[in-house]
């Protein structure tokens, strides 16, 4: 072989490799430019998910006092301030996930799940205090969206705020009735638990007597369980079947339950597995409605990073203590003076 037909055959190989490259790095190019195209759409699809109400604008500055934050030397550092979330359960029936879920129409909506989540300063421990919806309150007059109010009442359901007021109403009820500020607000509906619990991989419970409940759906010999979706969503909705079928045995439940989900969030390594952290971030955010300082992703991102030392341990659960109401033997009261010193430990 030549010289010239050498070097011609190595200006072809050379052009061959340079093509390749080229195709190579074409193609490299195009799949970061539809990985950061699908990281784009998620933020925006996880971000648009999320409803929020501006509660601090609707009930203004007639509030309890706001913690205040503390200091920080760099806009990076976290916060670490104390904080009070409260949360809704709500049973909306809005949805066909929904309806399935919980039957009943969608003009009825409850909040049947009620906790304030008290965040310790340091948010390295938590109390998580649940408000039985059978409470008997003073239910404050609240704004409406017409621009109306609703009307004072006096031995009212604490679930009752919510359905004639919505969220505005719900929290200034619970501010009424404990003197605390409601720093945020977070209400999750039939289908977002649901599939929280799903996304998951579900949760492990373990319950001391039988269950077996008509309304809830939902039959259980004591022992320890493996719960999908649909069947902690009918451990959570189960009074029946349990104890003397009050509201305050379906609680024990609930707050097992959030214990439940601690520990699986933890045990779930979301941050190697990228599907399954946007399985559970797309259920979280799906069915999520919040006050507007956690009605996007970045905001609840923030919160969820301030609680990075949080453990499932480390987490208190309890009842607001009640009695018997003397009006009704079907309703509770809160019992004082250990409802108010609860209510004091808080703020």
């Amino acid at each position: 072989m030549s010289g010239d037909e050498a070097n011609g055959d190595e200006s072809r190989a050379v052009g061959r490799r340079s093509r390749a490259l080229k195709i190579a790095g074409l193609t490299l190019a195009g799949v970061l430019v539809l990985a950061a195209g699908a990281a784009g759409w998620a933020y925006w699809h996880l971000n648009d998910n999320i409803k929020g109400v501006d509660i601090n604008s609707a009930l203004g500055d007639n509030r309890p006092r706001k913690a205040t934050p503390s200091a920080t030397a760099e806009a990076e550092v976290l916060p670490t301030e104390a904080l009070n979330i409260l949360v809704l359960g709500s049973d909306s029936r809005d949805g066909a996930e929904n309806q399935a879920l919980g039957g009943g129409d969608s003009g009825g909506a409850r909040s049947d799940t009620a906790m304030v989540v008290h965040l310790d300063a340091g948010r390295s421990e938590a109390t998580v205090v649940s408000i039985p919806r059978d409470t008997l309150v003073t239910r404050p007059s609240c704004p409406l969206e017409d621009g109306g109010s609703t009307e004072v009442a006096h031995n009212a359901m604490f679930n009752s705020a919510y359905s004639v007021g919505g969220p505005v109403c719900a929290v200034k009820t619970a501010e009424s009735m404990t003197d605390v500020r409601m720093d945020h607000y977070v209400e999750i509906d039939f289908a977002g638990f649901a599939n929280l619990v799903d996304a998951l991989g579900g949760v492990t419970v373990t319950t001391e007597e039988d269950i077996d409940d008509e309304d809830s759906h939902l039959t259980l010999e004591a022992g320890t369980h493996h719960l999908d979706g649909e069947q902690a969503l009918a451990l959570a909705r189960t009074r029946h079947g349990i104890g003397d079928g009050s509201d305050l045995g379906r609680i024990e439940l609930q707050q097992q339950l959030v214990k439940a989900l601690l520990t699986q969030i933890s045990a779930t390594d979301l941050l190697t597995d990228p599907a399954k952290l946007y399985r559970v971030a797309d259920a979280v955010t799906g069915s999520l409605t919040t006050d507007t300082g956690l009605d996007s992703l970045t905001e609840l991102t923030g919160l969820g990073r301030s609680l990075q030392a949080l453990s499932a341990d480390a987490v208190t659960t309890v009842t607001l203590p009640v009695v018997r109401a003397p009006s009704d033997p079907n309703r509770v009261v809160a019992e004082e003076p250990e409802a108010g010193e609860l209510w004091a430990s808080l703020r």
